[in-house]
C-alpha cells in the first residue's frame, strides 16, 4: 500500500491520485477533506506513478488492468487499446507512456484502494466519512 506521510506531526494515511481538471476527482478530494483528513495529493499527470506502483495499485484494487483504462479524452481509440491483443504489461506500458489513460481518482487508505467513480465510492475508504448531503 501507500506509505504514510508526516505533515506537521500528523501522519497522513490517505493518498489520492488526482487530476484537478476532473470534476469527479475534485469531488472525491473535497469528500476526503470533509472527513477531516488532508490527503497526500498526487497529480499523476505531473508525477506519474512508477511501473511498480501502478501494478501495486491495480493489485490493491483487485481489478483487471483494463478496468483502469480511461477512454474519454485520451488516445485510447487512436492507440487501438480496445483490441484484446494487448497484454496487461503492454497496457501498463501504455498508461506509463500516456498517464492520461489512467482513470481517476484512485484513493488509497488503510481500508483499501479504489477507483472512486462515482466519487461516493470514497466513503467506504474513510474512517470518518462525512454525512451524505
Amino acid at each position: 500500500m501507500g506509505s504514510a506521510v508526516e505533515t506537521e506531526g500528523v501522519v497522513v494515511t490517505v493518498t489520492i491520485y488526482h487530476n484537478p481538471s476532473c470534476g469527479t476527482s475534485r469531488n472525491t478530494l473535497a469528500t476526503i477533506r470533509a472527513s477531516g483528513v488532508e490527503p497526500e495529493v498526487i497529480e499523476y499527470l505531473k508525477e506519474p506513478p512508477s511501473r511498480a506502483r501502478l501494478v501495486e495499485l491495480v493489485t490493491a484494487m483487485g481489478v483487471p488492468v483494463r478496468a483502469l483504462l480511461r477512454e474519454k479524452g485520451t488516445p485510447y481509440a487512436e492507440l487501438g487499446l480496445a483490441d484484446p491483443k494487448w497484454s496487461d504489461d503492454e497496457l501498463i506500458d501504455m498508461m506509463l507512456a500516456h498517464p492520461i489513460l489512467i482513470n481517476r481518482p484512485i484513493v488509497v487508505t488503510p481500508k483499501g484502494a479504489a477507483l472512486c467513480r462515482p466519487s461516493e465510492k470514497v466513503l467506504d475508504l474513510l474512517d470518518n466519512p462525512p454525512a451524505k448531503t
